[in-house]
């Protein structure tokens, strides 16, 4: 980096030597301050032909402007983002996915900050969508990212595409070592920020940056933001405050090793270290580490790199090792292939019990309200009035049809949204109608509350640890609404672990003198409010949980 403006330095020393000496005479007027005029636009929808009139799906269309008079050109695009282009050309992609139609603002800029401004409105179709990205970016709600100190390479910079030397890799003229930037008043708010992006239930994604006052700035742009050195990057203070939007387009680079997506971030919002730009193609990104590439807003000569990690710390986070079952054996499974419930193993419940389940729950269970569809079991709670009940949802159970002692339990579920909603997958001892509760023992193998988003509960009741004083465990996982995972349970003899995509989370010792050395059946259910569900939505009108499968192995 040190050689890069060294050069620059020298540059700019004899260009200014220059000017001493061949311009000692010139009078430095501007002169006329002259409008841009006589505009020209032409636009071109990628992909358009016949056939498709409205381009390709990629919703990318080209720009060629030109004007008298005219030093630069800035376009808005009239969906949230804007840039600049020297020369007039650029080509941006309109990510509302369907045939949308787009007024884009040309504002062309002439000597001494003079102005001119012409519309045009673009007809384009969209629909590129990079799901796995989405989620790994959101965690299908919210996730915060940090930059990487730790990591060699976290700040790099290479040529954009040359033919001369082929694609550049990160790091190709530089690449910053581990905590390069730590220590230094000048750039150590680097390593401070934190970029936190969220999905909303309408699928769009927002972006909110903490800079915590200070924003890492490209010297280039140092005196555009209060700097008074152009000799180096600095930290200067900048207000990052408010909520922009994401979208996702399809990369057009053609660099060799990329996800093929590029997030485009409205308000000229853009990712820690600030290079005047808001687009950025990813690269790489895994549930912890992502790699992205951005070119340089006034230099397109320059690519630069960031590698961003979900570790406050810019550490790479480690995997957990994967849990290691000591049961194989297939013992009983349910697809929900057939089309229909099996009711030689499932038993549908109805009605609200007594004191609602002992829980003071609003639901009512109903068998309209189980079905099986498309491969999963579905049960759907809805705000609909039965039996002077607000609410209707279904429940499910094996008892007297199948039940087992010891075993791994899994069941790979989508849960519903909404506040006041409770599912739960769960387990009670087979000698419940005589024992009682919570004296025949229960396991609650995956509870969750609408009210608590991506919050897991893992539970066992006993004599001495029930209700309120059970003994539990939670963990976070993103995307339990909008995705499925695997909820399963672990339990012999000795132990019984509960376990999210089969990483541990609860671990409890299992003895003689708790009830868990015995038989147990199985219980699928989604109630509505209630001592754990919490305040019901009012706004809630209906929300489903989907299993795709319930296997138990011993």
């Amino acid at each position: 980096m040190k050689n890069i403006l060294k050069i620059k330095n020298t540059i700019t020393l004899l260009f200014l030597s220059m000017l001493a000496v061949s311009c000692v005479d010139d009078d430095f007027n501007i002169g006329e301050i002259i409008n841009p005029s006589n505009f020209n636009v032409s636009t071109q929808v990628v992909g358009q032909t016949e056939e498709m009139p409205y381009g390709d799906g990629s919703g990318a269309v080209d720009f060629s402007v030109s004007a008298d008079d005219a030093m630069t050109y800035k376009f808005i695009y009239g969906d949230g983002f804007e840039e600049v282009s020297y020369d007039g050309t650029t080509t941006h992609s309109f990510n509302r996915n369907g045939i949308n139609d787009y007024t884009v603002t040309i504002v062309a800029y002439g000597a001494g900050g003079a102005s001119a401004n012409t519309t045009v409105t673009v007809t384009v179709f969209s629909d590129f969508s990079d799901p796995e990205t989405t989620q790994l970016l959101t965690g299908g709600g919210t996730k915060t990212w940090y930059i990487a100190a730790a990591q060699p390479g976290h700040l790099g910079v290479g040529p954009a595409p040359s033919t001369e030397n082929g694609w550049n890799v990160p790091g190709f003229w530089y690449a910053a070592a581990p905590y390069e930037k730590a220590g230094s008043e000048v750039s150590s708010c680097f390593y401070e920020d934190e970029m936190t992006f969220s999905l909303t239930q309408d699928g769009d994604i927002l972006y909110d940056y903490d800079n915590k006052g200070f924003t890492f700035f490209n010297n280039a742009y140092d005196p555009n933001f209060g700097g008074t050195d152009e000799s180096q990057d600095e930290c200067l203070p900048y207000d990052s405050s408010g909520t922009m939007t994401v979208s996702l387009s399809p990369a057009t680079s053609g660099f060799p090793e990329s996800t093929g997506t590029v997030m485009n971030i409205s308000d000229g919002g853009f990712i820690s270290y600030y290079i005047g730009a808001s687009s950025y193609e990813i690269l790489s990104i895994t549930e912890n580490t992502m790699v992205l590439r951005a070119i340089q807003g006034n230099n397109d000569f320059l690519a630069w790199y960031l590698i961003l990690t979900t570790s406050p710390e810019g550490t790479e986070p480690e995997e957990s090792a994967e849990f290691e079952s000591q049961f194989s054996t297939l013992l009983w499974e349910d697809n929900f292939d057939s089309g229909s419930l099996d009711t030689s193993i499932w038993n549908i419940e109805t009605g609200n019990g007594v004191d609602g389940w002992g829980n003071q729950e609003a639901q009512y269970y109903t068998a309209d309200n189980v079905a099986v569809a498309d491969g999963n079991l579905v049960i759907t709670a809805k705000a609909e009035t039965i039996n002077e009940f607000d609410y209707t949802s279904a429940r499910i159970t094996t008892k007297d049809n199948f039940d087992f002692t010891y075993g791994r339990v899994e069941v790979r579920a989508q849960l519903p949204s909404g506040g006041g909603v409770w599912p739960a997958i769960w387990m009670l001892g087979a000698d419940f109608d005589t024992a009682g509760w919570p004296e025949a023992g229960e396991i609650d193998i995956m509870e969750y509350k609408g009210n608590e988003p991506n919050v897991i509960h893992g539970s066992l009741h006993f004599p001495g640890n029930s209700g309120g004083n059970a003994v539990t465990e939670t963990t976070t996982v993103q995307g339990v609404e909008t995705d499925f995972h695997l909820y399963s349970v672990e339990w012999t003899e000795d132990k019984i672990y509960f376990l999210v995509d089969n990483q541990v989370f609860h671990e409890f010792d299992n003895s003689p003198d708790v009830p868990f050395n015995k038989d147990f059946f199985l219980i699928l259910n989604v109630a509505m409010g209630g001592t754990f569900g919490g305040t019901i939505d009012p706004a809630f009108t209906e929300s489903a949980m989907l299993v795709d499968y319930v296997k138990v192995f011993q």
